[in-house]
């Protein structure tokens, strides 16, 4: 047999709205079966027979894993993976791969677009064009908000927050980070807790992952300590900002003003957070050009075919860099 028929014959489960271009290449490569969603009520007795790779968006629970007795590998499609159980993963010798880099520097650029809009309120300028304001109200009003002589504070100082930190040093803005360690070779302040990187900024860009040990990191404390003046992008993930005590604060003038792309229940973005005129909000588009899309789909395939014909894994997160390959 040879090596593409080997593959052939390897099923890969696929929950529904996946990528069509990562679809595309599994359908020539691997025997693609689809399933609605992530359910383990949903697993057949033939793909607990045959399913030995999960190509997914979507969160894998333990519960999905056990009922997949055959299953080695789950390339999750992102470089976040707080919604993958990879602790049950390790314990059960499955590898998790993710995608990172390749979407890093697409992340970052929004990053720098979403707190450029923050600050200067351009999506409500655009508006008072296109609405015709501004032939018939005169000039927009100036911004009560400017980069110029802001201190930036990165909280996930990993690929994405490095790179975010390479565009800020060429405004000429100062930056600190908090990370879980300091970060060897790189010069930029490091302070030891979150609060104390908001007290010394009034800047703070989150580039943090999910997960228990950042669930609502950004809370009321933190957002008093970055001030009246301050400013809050997140970039990261939802579930590090309790959203609640975020909209309380633009509210009430604690800080000045937030850009989010990300949100503890998307598509759901709380009515509070809505109804805000101190807030620019996205639809959780970091990555989401067809160029950086089409390069994580390869990479979540390519790590699918490198585990399945070389028996290795490209992007391995770090929990399940341990589990081999079953002989």
């Amino acid at each position: 047999m040879t090596k593409a028929e080997q593959l052939g014959a390897v099923a890969i489960l696929v929950p529904a709205d996946f990528s069509d271009h990562a679809v595309a290449r599994i359908d020539r490569t691997f025997n693609r079966i689809g399933i609605e969603r992530a359910d383990p009520a949903l697993v057949t007795d033939e793909m607990r027979r045959a399913v030995r790779g999960i190509a997914s968006f979507a969160g894998i629970s333990a519960a999905m894993m056990d009922a997949l007795p055959k299953l080695e590998l789950i390339a999750s499609f992102g470089v976040g993976y707080d919604s993958v159980d990879v602790g049950h993963a390790a314990a059960k010798n499955i590898m998790v791969t993710n995608t990172p880099d390749v979407l890093t520097e697409e992340v970052a650029d929004t990053a720098i677009g979403l707190l450029i809009n923050t600050v200067r309120d351009l999506p409500r300028a655009e508006t008072w064009l296109r609405d015709g304001s501004w032939a018939k109200k005169g000039n927009y009003p100036l911004s009560r908000l400017t980069l110029r002589a802001r201190r930036v504070g990165i909280f996930g100082m990993g690929r994405i927050g490095q790179a975010i930190a390479r565009r800020l040093e060429a405004f000429g803005l100062p930056i600190a980070y908090h990370n879980r360690r300091r970060v060897e070779g790189l010069s930029y302040q490091y302070h030891d807790t979150l609060k104390g990187l908001a007290e010394a900024v009034d800047t703070l860009i989150s580039v943090a992952p999910g997960g228990a040990s950042t669930q609502k990191a950004v809370n009321a404390e933190i957002l008093s300590a970055l001030g009246a003046n301050g400013v809050f992008v997140n970039i990261g993930r939802g579930s590090t900002v309790d959203e609640a005590a975020l909209a309380a604060a633009l509210a009430d003038g604690t800080i000045a003003a937030a850009g989010l792309d990300v949100f503890a229940d998307e598509p759901n973005v709380p009515k509070a957070l809505l109804g805000l005129p101190n807030a620019s909000l996205l639809p959780h588009v970091g990555s989401a050009s067809e160029h950086t899309r089409r390069a994580m789909a390869d990479l979540c395939v390519d790590n699918l075919v490198s585990w399945f014909s070389d028996r290795r894994p490209l992007t391995p997160v770090p929990e399940t860099a341990h589990v081999k390959a079953r002989p």
